[in-house]
């Protein structure tokens, strides 16, 4: 039998890439992705189903879990909160754009379905050392979930989480993407429009930023590229 990872693949380029990792590594894929009615939702979903595509997964989930927009409290599901532009932030206190313990959410979600289909390990591309300052982020929150999810499932199962870019600046991500021939042409970073990228919110900054750094072109189009 082959070994089995979960990958929560969101459609951007963090855990796409993370995806592609576990394939290199030998992992059959189960992929796993979650709709929350944030802005850009279908254009996460079409670019999860291509991501899928490429990836030759056999077997993906897409789960709704639109209750979070119901909680509310960020720019990502409440439209009637702006999304900042033209900033990162630089603040101890998390952005607007930070969903309350989404990351919390999806992990309790993934145990579940990882018990379920007897995966090993779960991926997720969280990034703590060059991102948006998430609490839901860092590498302690996640050897948390972990020993949650173990703590709560069965005695005959465990799993491992893994975040193999919880270390890496945007420019390491991007660079080690390409050499691992990801496809970042199908992911989508930008938090607010769904036909061209703004070019102009936190992550599109971060994403930007990591391709100037890297010396590479993003092959996206913006409507505002710095």
């Amino acid at each position: 039998m082959s070994k089995k990872a979960l990958c929560i693949i969101s459609g951007g380029m963090d855990s796409t890439l993370c995806a592609y990792l576990a394939k290199k590594q030998g992992y059959e894929i189960i992929a796993l992705h979650f709709d929350y009615n944030q802005r850009t939702q279908e254009k996460e979903k079409e670019c999860f189903k291509q991501i899928c595509k490429a990836l030759k997964v056999e077997k993906s989930y897409i789960l709704d879990v639109s209750f979070i927009a119901n909680i509310g409290g960020n720019a990502l599901t409440d439209k009637n909160i702006n999304i900042p532009k033209n900033e990162l932030n630089k603040s101890d206190t998390p952005p607007i754009t930070y969903v309350p313990f989404r990351n919390g959410i999806f992990l309790s979600i993934a145990g579940s379905l990882a018990e379920k289909e007897n995966c090993e390990s779960i991926f997720i591309g969280v990034v703590e050392e060059d991102s948006s300052g998430y609490p839901d982020c860092t590498q302690s929150f996640i050897q948390k979930a972990q020993e949650f999810i173990n703590e709560g499932t069965s005695k005959d199962f465990k799993t491992q989480i893994k975040t193999p870019l919880v270390h890496l600046k945007k420019a390491e991500i991007v660079a080690l993407a390409l050499s691992e021939n990801v496809p970042l042409e199908l992911t989508w970073s930008c938090y607010e429009s769904q036909d061209l990228a703004c070019g102009e919110c936190d992550s599109c900054l971060l994403r930007l930023r990591g391709f100037e750094e890297a010396g590479f072109k993003d092959k996206i189009a913006y409507k505002n590229a710095h």
